[in-house]
């Protein structure tokens, strides 16, 4: 059974030189509660598993890690929202492994599954092949990737209940899922905690198996406003 903890205590189980799986798109069904504890904290030299960098209207979401130089390397689809990370790229401090966004799913996938990596046509012809092992399966030419997996996960979902059934909604379906299967240890961030039973079981979306911790997030409210107010200051919103 998964254990109820405060963000602050969920944050120390998370250590210098760990790599950590970070759910949602730019901000939005992102454990943006968790990444604020972290960036308050002294763990360093992380390698950061996101389908994407951060959003780009301010020092929000992972940008935070970025800026505070705690991050190593990133795993990653796309970096061109944070101009601090690529900089840092750029000068060598940061180590940045890019994959294309359906190969970085399906490799996380594949961690989960216990699988020992996929075969992708993906990047076949470009730049991707570098490095990368060909496999030809019936006259046609793949790249081999191994499976993704992290030491830790930090999930963001809608609902959870004290069984640890996740219940997600919106684009926190995008990565959160997948992230939750791949990791030693899960963190799931939710809105709402409720009782065993009372999350539809047609409506969950990662089973209460694969969670070890639940931590409550900013509600619906205070993230409206987090959003609001950082798009406000940007300029990108009016």
């Amino acid at each position: 059974m998964p254990v109820v903890k405060s963000v602050e205590e969920a944050v120390k189980e998370i250590k210098s030189g760990q790599s950590v799986m970070v759910g949602g798109f730019l901000g939005v069904g992102a454990p943006i509660k968790m990444l604020d504890t972290l960036a308050e904290t002294e763990v360093k030299n992380l390698t950061l598993i996101s389908v994407v960098s951060s959003n780009p209207a301010g020092n929000f979401d992972l940008a935070k890690l970025i800026s505070n130089r705690q991050v190593k390397k990133m795993i990653t689809s796309h970096t061109g929202t944070n101009r601090e990370l690529v900089q840092q790229y750029l000068a060598g401090a940061v180590d940045v492994e890019y994959n294309p966004m359906g190969t970085w799913t399906e490799r996380i996938r594949a961690g989960g599954a216990g699988l020992g990596g996929i075969l992708t046509p993906t990047g076949i012809g470009t730049e991707m092949e570098k490095g990368r092992e060909k496999v030809v399966v019936d006259g046609k030419p793949f790249l081999l990737y191994p499976p993704l997996k992290a030491n830790i996960a930090l999930v963001k979902a809608h609902r959870a209940d004290k069984a640890g059934n996740l219940e997600y909604r919106g684009l926190a379906l995008n990565s959160n899922p997948v992230i939750a299967t791949a990791a030693d240890l899960v963190i799931a961030e939710v809105d709402e905690i409720v009782e065993t039973g009372e999350i539809d079981m047609n409506r969950v979306g990662t089973p209460g198996i694969f969670v070890d911790i639940i931590v409550k997030g900013y509600g619906d409210e205070e993230r409206k406003e987090i959003f609001e107010e950082l798009w406000t200051k940007s300029g990108l919103l009016r």
